[in-house]
């Protein structure tokens, strides 16, 4: 048995009795029990990848035992999901050293008198496994059918997620977009072509065995194809050369367009990512106002403007559905709107569990009410982005048509065609990426302008 295995057994308990966000967990179990490269990578696998697979791996547990994962002792099911994670997903460790580890975890864990139930469920999840070697979760769930109870079990979301997703993309499209929300996130990087250039950063990357590639049409993102270790070790980082941001949010402030010189506010800005991007395309002239509620957030901005070395944007901390300042002053507005994130699953591993129908329309509602005060911030003229980071129609398209509906003086401006985000535009002008289409974050944006009366 591993350190790793029994600290994330501590972690994962955090993130069930505690309603600790994974993360969290993670973090503050390895500030108080370091671990090696080795172990620290295992520790974070497991993790992160109990908590997104939870509901198939209870459902398998139910199927093989007497008792249903409900039934059993907290502890006891998830030394349980630690095993069958092990054998399902991590093919690397010898299935001799799971199945020993993990009886050797609940011998730990007080469980002794268990260990030869722990011990006969592996075994059989393995020689099924075995059975179905071209897709052995096929063998331990029973068959697949078209609806979504199915189909959560079999990917490990909730019914209602899965509905959202059939509803907008059919049963084809909805089983390839739970099976890349379930794949380890991709490492974006947006370059800071104020500071460096791509190809010197790609160099210098390759210099330390490093691969990087681009992300058509993208032209300030390189995509690393292996884990990294710390990213602040990463050449360029300390510089300020470059910012981790996923593929898809960088098409947001390419939507906005921002020019030197203009007025900009960014109404929910922290952490920050797309501020110094707007900053970035600016020369770092004009100015960006950067609104947040949260000053922690705003903090994590202010490291990340100072290593990036940009100098024309203004921390607001606050509510702005609550600010007047702005008021007819500004060129461009992007809302970038807090969201339930339903397409970025892949990185937030219990999103899928905190988010519920009853908080999507809260947050609904609370979208509607930003983008209405941000568009009184606009110019005659001016130009307003709205963006997600979900995949819900009532949070997109739902929010902006009625928006629509109640300012007739605004209408969707489509992308130009030398815009990256005209890539991903349809016809209608509304900028929508698919993961399992494009390979990047889920992401919604449209750009609304106002028309002149």
């Amino acid at each position: 048995m591993s350190n790793a295995r029994q600290l994330a057994l501590l972690a994962l308990k955090q993130v069930h009795q505690q309603s600790a966000y994974a993360d969290f967990a993670i973090d503050r179990c390895l500030s108080r029990n370091p671990l090696d490269d080795r172990d620290r990578r295992l520790f974070t696998e497991l993790v992160y990848g109990i908590v997104r697979r939870q509901r198939t791996l209870d459902a398998i547990i139910d199927r093989l035992a007497k008792k249903s994962a409900t039934q059993q002792p907290l502890d006891l099911r998830l030394i349980l999901q630690l095993g069958l994670y092990q054998l399902l997903f991590l093919q690397q460790i010898p299935v001799s050293a799971t199945i020993h580890s993990t009886v050797e975890l609940a011998k730990a864990n007080r469980f002794s008198g268990l260990a030869g139930f722990v011990n006969a469920l592996l075994r059989e999840s393995h020689r099924i496994i075995q059975a179905h070697d071209s897709d052995p979760i096929a063998g331990l769930l029973p068959e697949l059918k078209q609806d979504p109870t199915s189909l959560g079990i079999r990917h490990s979301y909730p019914d209602w997620i899965i509905q959202i997703y059939l509803d907008q993309f059919g049963w084809d499209a909805t089983q390839a977009l739970c099976e890349w929300m379930n794949r380890p996130p991709h490492l974006d990087l947006r370059v800071n072509t104020l500071s460096t250039s791509l190809n010197t950063l790609a160099t210098a990357m390759a210099t330390v065995g490093i691969h990087t590639s681009r992300v058509p049409p993208l032209p300030q993102c390189l995509r690393l194809s292996q884990r990294s270790g710390a990213i602040q070790d990463l050449p360029g980082f300390a510089e300020g050369g470059w910012i981790v941001q996923d593929a898809s949010a960088q098409l947001v402030s390419y939507l906005v367009d921002p020019q030197p010189d203009e007025v900009i506010v960014d109404a929910c800005a922290a952490p920050g990512g797309k501020t110094l991007h707007l900053a970035e395309l600016m020369h770092d002239r004009g100015v960006v106002y950067a609104c947040d509620r949260t000053a922690s957030r705003l903090k994590k901005l202010q490291q990340n403007l100072d290593r990036l070395n940009l100098h024309n944007v203004k921390i607001v901390e606050g509510d702005a559905r609550s600010f007047t300042q702005f008021a007819h002053q500004c060129d461009r507005v992007l809302v970038d709107a807090p969201c339930s994130g339903l397409g970025t699953l892949h990185r937030h591993a219990d999103a899928r569990w905190r988010q519920t129908p009853e908080s999507v329309q809260q947050l609904a509602q609370l979208q509607q009410e930003i983008l209405t005060q941000a568009a009184t911030w606009v110019k005659p003229g001016g130009v307003l982005v709205y963006s997600t980071c979900t995949l819900h129609p009532q949070e997109n398209e739902q929010v902006v048509e009625t928006f629509l509906a109640n300012h007739r003086s605004w209408a969707i401006a489509p992308p130009s065609p030398e815009n990256p985000a005209f890539a991903f535009a349809d016809a209608a002008g509304w900028v929508k990426v698919l993961p399992h289409e494009q390979d990047m974050d889920g992401f919604f944006m449209v750009r609304l302008q106002q028309q002149p009366q």
